[in-house]
């Protein structure tokens, strides 16, 4: 893996990271058309991807991959573009070898009315959630932040603070989708 690219999400290097997204972004696009999405899917499943990298890049879990950070990228993306055919009852034929992307899910809060029950639930029980809530889970699974970054932009004393108001809201957030 390019150890620069690696650098760069944990330095923030916005050239460098703008760089690989726009280079990788298009080149995707064309990669996922075979796999049937529509662009607005293709577009959500390649920023879902990039997030995912982003997470792994940060943790330290791309050290020591051999592959090319867009070779590991579109695999994530792959996953991911199953995922979302699974989603839509459409499928295609599985191919062996998938990257498993060990980060978590990033929570995707949407008016639509193709969420399903558990999905809207969800959505009901997190705007039920108090600001701060709402804010610090959205950084950390939706907008893919760390820690310390939202430690930074939320303004808290430290990142064991936001560890544990995550901790707190996960909990809440828990319990009313339990109710």
């Amino acid at each position: 893996m390019d150890q620069t690219l690696i650098n760069a999400f944990r330095t923030n290097d916005a050239p460098v990271l703008k760089a690989f997204y726009h280079s990788s972004r298009s080149v995707f696009l064309n990669f996922g058309k075979k796999y049937g999405l529509d662009e607005a899917d293709l577009l959500d499943v390649f920023q879902e991807s990039f997030i995912g990298f982003r997470r792994l890049a940060l943790s330290g879990k791309l050290d020591d991959v051999s592959s090319s950070a867009q070779t590991y990228l579109f695999g994530i993306g792959r996953k991911k573009m199953y995922d979302r055919l699974k989603e839509k009852k459409r499928s295609v034929p599985l191919e062996p070898n998938l990257i498993e992307e060990d980060a978590e899910e990033p929570i995707i809060f949407v008016d639509s009315p193709e969420l399903n029950p558990r999905q809207l639930k969800m959505q009901k029980h997190f705007k039920a959630l108090g600001k701060k809530c709402r804010e610090v889970l959205t950084l950390f699974y939706y907008r893919g932040l760390t820690i310390e970054e939202i430690t930074t932009i939320a303004d808290y004393s430290n990142p064991n603070v936001v560890k544990a108001h995550k901790s707190r809201c996960l909990k809440t957030l828990r319990k009313l989708m339990m109710d």
